[in-house]
């Protein structure tokens, strides 16, 4: 009982992963495919944060709050794994939409370093996605943009009961092959005077994007937590002693004082 919501201080930056969620995604031409190598990658970059915030937007045809920014990277990570094509309505790669939606994520108030990580195969067919994130970056935004997949491309599987049943086709039924396009990240990353990384070797952009992280200036930030239960188990354990300890004497008291009396006459029988 008593249990309270206090304020913790700690020093960090603020880091929002926008991880692609899109059928493409599927594509297994980097081992296992393309999404579990880019969770891959950003669970390996929480697991090396120090006190700083994350966040994480998925996206597809449109852009979706997975997690609101949190210092509690174990639920970074739990609900990073659950992250699948089927939480997002619409298909397509809509990068901008995704950077919108991580305006929505920093506090302006709190003067922290702010970092957007971007994990995706590149799609995105969107001409006002340079400009969406050139304003993103005005706003004191560092963009990093990582890529998965290969340029050769390969299918996108489609799965029944765990099994593969076919691939993605076209209107015309031709097999869809979907290709890594890493100039489309280039680009994103040059408008926001950050870097584009590949990420088909999953240590490379975890190396590159922590020590960055971590090289940062970092801001002081306030956060709520809810503090232990204060435990109060002594009180009723004191009193359990207590009556334990009455009971000895009284029951020892009451022993002597039954054999005094003589309920059922057994001196008068003796006689």
């Amino acid at each position: 009982m008593g249990s309270k919501l206090k304020t913790v201080k700690r020093e960090g930056v603020d880091v929002v992963f926008a991880l692609d969620v899109s059928r493409s995604m599927l594509a297994e031409d980097i081992a296992p495919n393309r999404l579990e190598k880019a969770k891959q990658i950003i669970s390996k970059i929480i697991d090396k944060l120090g006190s700083d915030r994350v966040g994480i937007i998925i996206y597809a045809g449109n852009s979706y709050p997975l997690l609101p920014i949190t210092t509690d990277h174990a639920a970074a990570s739990m609900f990073l794994q659950n992250a699948n094509p089927d939480m997002v309505s619409s298909q397509g790669t809509a990068i901008s939409e995704a950077l919108e939606l991580a305006k929505t994520y920093y506090n302006n108030d709190e003067q922290t370093n702010r970092f957007l990580v971007i994990i995706s195969d590149g799609e995105d067919h969107q001409e006002e996605t340079k400009q969406v994130a050139l304003n993103l970056a005005n706003e004191g935004v560092k963009i990093y943009t990582v890529g998965v997949g290969a340029e050769k491309g390969g299918p996108i599987p489609i799965r029944l009961n765990g099994a593969i049943n076919g691939y993605k086709k076209d209107n015309k039924g031709e097999t869809v092959i979907t290709k890594l396009m890493p100039k489309v990240l280039q680009g994103i990353a040059d408008a926001a005077n950050g870097e584009y990384i590949d990420g088909n070797v999953t240590e490379i952009p975890v190396k590159k994007i922590s020590e960055i992280i971590t090289n940062a200036q970092k801001s002081e930030f306030e956060t709520k937590q809810f503090s232990d239960y204060k435990d109060q188990f002594q009180w009723f354990l004191a009193i359990g002693i207590l009556f334990l300890i009455l009971d000895v004497f009284l029951f020892d008291k009451k022993t002597k004082w039954l054999r005094k009396v003589d309920l059922f006459n057994e001196e008068k029988v003796k006689k």
